[in-house]
């Protein structure tokens, strides 16, 4: 199972696209839940990006949300899941 990294442009994008919603808050959690288990499950319609963000892959979390990340392996050849950004589709491409 990939460890889980969590950036701090993505802790301040979180605490501003939740602001108190609960039950987004609770979707966001489960989500990053289901990435850990399975990074390509098919509710998360896990994807790569191109252009500016060519490199990093996308998945969502909701209707309009989205979390930016990347994939990357440690020191021990474990893969990493390095969360960058979350908010809604315009926000984060």
């Amino acid at each position: 199972m990939p460890k889980v990294f969590i950036s701090n442009k993505f802790k301040r994008s979180l605490r501003k696209f939740v602001r108190s919603n609960l039950d987004l808050q609770r979707k966001i959690e489960q989500t990053v839940t289901t990435m850990e288990k399975d990074l390509f499950s098919p509710p998360l319609g896990t994807h790569k990006l191109s252009g500016k963000l060519l490199g990093l892959l996308s998945c969502s979390c909701g209707y309009d949300c989205r979390i930016v990340f990347s994939l990357t392996t440690d020191d021990n050849n474990e893969q990493v899941i390095v969360l960058l950004d979350i908010g809604t589709h315009d926000e984060v491409y």
